[in-house]
């Protein structure tokens, strides 16, 4: 069953939190702007954190710690938000560096892009995973 338009933004939204913190030490260090995410690379990291049964539970961990982080900004607790941002930054480290560079290039893509939704699905199947 395909996600709605709705789980897709929340998917997207929930992975833009955890590369957030990547994204901006990234840009702290001035490197090169990640790739373009194609699906066929978002299938890739897909199928890799869904085949290890740690990586997964990361990556649920994660999907958990982003509803934080928005209950800390509506709360304007910044301290609280910059906390779970770092650990979720260390968390993020573990999933591998194909995880990184795939959310580093997400935050490269346009809110419309075509492709934007097909990878949004893409990725809604690990969040069906944590589900279980």
């Amino acid at each position: 069953m395909k996600p709605s338009h709705l789980t897709a933004a929340l998917v997207a939204a929930n992975l833009a939190l955890a590369a957030f913190p990547l994204v901006a030490a990234a840009q702290q260090k001035e490197a090169p702007k990640a790739p373009k995410p194609t699906v066929a690379a978002v299938q890739k990291v897909v199928k890799m954190i869904g085949a290890d049964k740690a990586k997964l539970k990361i990556y649920c961990d994660m999907a958990d710690l982003s509803t934080k982080i928005d209950e800390a900004e509506k709360k304007k607790d910044t301290k609280a938000a910059e906390a779970i941002a770092d650990t979720m930054d260390t968390m993020a480290e573990k999933l591998g560096p194909e995880y990184v560079t795939l959310m580093d290039g997400l935050q490269e893509l346009p809110e419309n892009a075509k492709e934007g939704e097909a990878i949004a699905e893409t990725l809604a199947e690990l969040d069906g995973m944590c589900e279980k």
